[in-house]
């Protein structure tokens, strides 16, 4: 009878984790003292040991990017008995992409030529010198150097360098070559595996450190540029703030809807990341737990592995819009009134610049210049009068890509039938903790 009593007593749920414990309440509360020391004590904020603490988190998260790529690239082909099936998934994300990519395009482009933010601008202050460090780096960036690119000196330089295509293609091969030893290649795929689940402990260790990122690199900025300095561009921040809403919100939300989950819902289930993303203006420092957060949403191994890191070359949607209306906003500002077939060659060259800018330091500028400089020449001296705000229009770039890429891969995987329908709901209805990542790693 006791027996009994104890067998049918109702098992207490786990205790709900107090407030201040939560990794995006934590970023978000450091988010805000960053802006509030920024503001108030700008020559504290600007300190070269603040902006160490803002570098110094993405440098930790950037070291094992290149181990988490490998990895779950190797893993996620090895157990795949079918090589027709990793072409496959690679053919439609790419097709994904592109789609996907242009109506980013179009959108920026559209919304740059009804709103005209750069009309009746007055030129900006930024220095030419810093102008034409950019413009140098984009005069080399040609489709046939990308492609060459893609290929490493050699492995070890591909990692080192953390050159995420270059990773990216040797693991594909690496994988491949897995897969054709068959049983022999067993040790090495479990070995791989338990590899992947120790550097997404460590991921787990380092991601404790994030608000501390996130306040250090908010504090910067804020204290670096003030407020008074973009005043004058607010229109043009604004704007492609707004741009990228509704991309994500209609275009995105459409997408999702036809897939039969909620966007809204998503991008609470990723709240950490683009909390992250935001105080560190980088989509890469969210790439790892990303990853992790996806598998756990019902998006399967070989997916994730694959069209993830591949999306964050090829699937930069916050990088188009930003590259359409800041070249708009350019030709506006200087007077220049661009042809339809102008602007149509905006949207091929934009296409093709913003490919792997990814792993480039100040990437949306450098392939703005490029973009510039295949549309019209005279408009490159004009990057000057968006270079002071670029920092700021970077952070919403980060979240868009971050967006994009995170509702591509649960796309792929409903599109190749390998998405876990109860997971998705599950995680999305709130039924599964998304936030303790230690727990899914030892229990998957």
């Amino acid at each position: 009878m006791t027996t009994t009593t104890m067998a049918e007593a109702p098992v207490a749920p786990p205790a709900a984790k107090p407030w201040y414990k939560i990794l995006y309440v934590q970023v978000l509360i450091a988010i805000v003292l960053g802006a509030i020391v920024g503001w108030l004590w700008p020559q504290l904020a600007t300190n070269e040991w603040i902006k160490a603490l803002g570098d110094g988190f993405i440098k930790l998260i950037k070291m094992v990017i290149a181990p988490i790529i490998f990895c779950t690239v190797v893993s996620g082909i090895a157990h795949i008995q079918d090589a027709k099936k990793v072409g496959r998934i690679g053919v439609k994300a790419l097709v994904y992409f592109e789609v996907v990519s242009t109506f980013a395009l179009v959108i920026g482009l559209i919304i740059g030529n009804l709103v005209k933010p750069g009309a009746g601008f007055g030129s900006g202050a930024a220095s030419e010198a810093a102008v034409a460090n950019y413009a140098k780096q984009a005069a080399g960036q040609k489709s046939v150097d990308f492609v060459l690119h893609i290929i490493p000196d050699t492995v070890v330089g591909a990692f080192a360098q953390g050159e995420i295509l270059q990773v990216l293609l040797f693991s594909v091969l690496f994988g491949f070559a897995i897969m054709s030893l068959g049983e022999r290649g067993h040790t090495i795929r479990s070995f791989i595996d338990d590899a992947a689940h120790a550097v997404f402990g460590v991921i787990s260790i380092v991601m404790r450190a994030a608000p501390i990122g996130a306040f250090g690199a908010m504090a910067y900025t804020i204290g670096k540029f003030g407020t008074g300095a973009i005043l004058n561009l607010v229109g043009l921040i604004a704007t492609f703030y707004v741009t990228a809403a509704l991309f994500v919100f209609v275009v995105l939300g459409i997408i999702a809807r036809v897939a039969g989950f909620s966007i809204f819902k998503f991008l609470a289930y990723i709240k950490d990341e683009l909390l992250i993303v935001l105080g560190t203006s980088s989509s890469e420092s969210a790439l790892p737990s990303l990853m992790e957060k996806l598998e756990r949403l019902g998006c399967s191994k070989s997916v994730v592995g694959l069209v993830v890191p591949t999306g964050y070359s090829f699937n930069l949607d916050g990088t188009n819009i930003y590259m359409t209306l800041a070249t708009l906003f350019i030709a506006q500002a200087l007077g220049y009134d661009l042809s339809f077939s102008q602007q149509l060659t905006i949207l091929v060259v934009a296409m093709l610049t913003s490919k792997g800018a990814s792993g480039i330091t100040g990437a949306g500028f450098i392939t703005l210049a490029a973009t510039l400089a295949v549309v019209d020449p005279r408009l490159v001296p004009g990057m000057a009068i968006v270079l002071g705000i670029d920092k700021f229009m970077s952070e919403c770039r980060a979240l868009t890509n971050l967006c994009g890429n995170g509702v591509a891969c649960v796309i792929v995987a409903w599109w190749e039938r390998e998405l876990d329908r109860d997971k998705l709901n599950a995680n999305l209805s709130k039924q599964i903790d998304p936030t303790d990542m230690e727990t899914a790693i030892t229990t998957d």
